[in-house]
């Protein structure tokens, strides 16, 4: 059965495009895409991401807990941070890779993929069994929206639904969003609701992501729609979100994050290292260590070509005429004018400036390896 979200019925009064994504039902666009990826990069757009996983984790044994279920440490977290990370299974394989949140000292919240949340929520589930008393998982998806501001107007838009202080003065609250550093969040009073807003994304540009129960989304979509009409704001769907991902170079699950892929695979190794490094025992230890010593056959990378046809997902990348890698994400790029790819290649043709060939419909391409992302945000 296909799922939508508190925000299906905006969705259809906008003229959305719609496009099945991991079993919801989900805007693709809304007019033109390219429209919606120049908003976000000069002006702002605003998504519906109520498709995504909420997994509180409870407890006094919660920090500890996470740390011996995921590969990150999050007992050491500051109560007011995220933290990007990825769970593995026992293989050390990429179940999904998400963003957690720390609530307060007990408390967390984690944040899957939508096509993984009852995965993750299984495997914490399983896993806390495992660890003992003193925490406890609960999927809290249904009862969680989530609505992402993302661009350069984004910080104005969210200043802008707040009242003026004394005299015209700005209040604590607009300086605690203006001081708010990435990858952090604060509790933001919006049309009356509390929002937690956290000052992250996945487009490459400054914004935030804003949750609220389910039963208020569309009260909170209206209010940062009202407020962001003056500055440009427009409603973008998955199309965008892909492009803009693609573009800053963030992987997407599915694509270059699956059940076959390792943290060593897919750039991620860093986080690995420190796990065996500074960590006792946790899930997947023994596979890791076991992967540690050995490189990748393949590797993740950037693609870029000045010729104007794109590489899509599936083809296929050659040197010399012969197979060494595949696409995992490509498109042309709107920002940048020309096309860009993400792909898996064999460890030998990884280094940037290596010159190699896509297959594009039976006709080999010339792309190059290029360092990532494709597009870095002025500061």
């Amino acid at each position: 059965m296909t799922q939508t979200t508190p925000l299906h019925t905006i969705h259809r009064q906008l003229g959305a495009s719609f496009t099945d994504f991991g079993g919801w039902d989900m805007p693709l666009k809304y007019g033109s895409e390219l429209a919606e990826h120049r908003a976000v990069r000069e002006a702002a757009g605003i998504f519906d991401l109520s498709h995504m996983g909420e997994v509180q984790v409870v407890g006094p044994q919660a920090g500890a807990f996470l740390d011996a279920a995921m590969l990150a440490t999050y007992s050491t977290m500051t109560v007011g941070r995220a933290k990007y990370g990825v769970i593995v299974d026992d293989d050390a394989h990429i179940v999904d890779d998400l963003i957690t949140y720390r609530l307060d000292e007990d408390d967390y919240l984690v944040v899957p993929n939508a096509s993984n949340a009852p995965a993750v929520a299984a495997v914490l589930t399983e896993r806390a069994r495992a660890f003992g008393a003193g925490v406890e998982v609960i999927d809290k998806s249904a009862d969680i929206a989530l609505i992402a501001v993302q661009g350069p107007a984004a910080e104005a838009i969210l200043l802008a639904t707040q009242d003026d202080g004394a005299a015209g003065g700005e209040t604590a609250a607009q300086q605690g969003l203006r001081e708010l550093t990435y990858y952090a969040w604060m509790t933001l009073t919006i049309a009356g609701l509390d929002v937690l807003v956290a000052r992250t994304g996945y487009t490459g540009e400054d914004g935030f992501e804003l949750y609220v129960p389910a039963e208020h989304a569309v009260l909170l979509w209206n209010a940062l729609s009202n407020e962001g009409e003056a500055l440009g704001l427009q409603p973008c769907g998955l199309a965008a979100r892909d492009s803009l991902r693609l573009e800053a170079g963030m992987p997407l699950y599915g694509h270059e994050l699956t059940l076959e892929t390792t943290p060593y695979d897919a750039g991620l190794g860093r986080m690995a290292d420190a796990a065996l490094k500074n960590k006792g025992d946790f899930a997947a230890r023994a596979a890791l260590e076991a992967l540690a010593g050995a490189q990748p056959a393949r590797v993740l990378v950037g693609l870029s070509s000045d010729q104007r046809r794109a590489a899509r997902e599936g083809s296929t990348v050659l040197a010399g005429g012969q197979e060494v890698g595949t696409i995992t994400s490509g498109q042309p790029s709107p920002t940048l004018g020309r096309p860009v790819a993400l792909a898996y290649v064999d460890r030998a043709q990884a280094e940037p400036g290596t010159a190699l060939d896509v297959d594009v419909r039976g006709k080999g391409l010339p792309f190059t390896v290029v360092e990532l992302p494709f597009y870095r945000r002025e500061r």
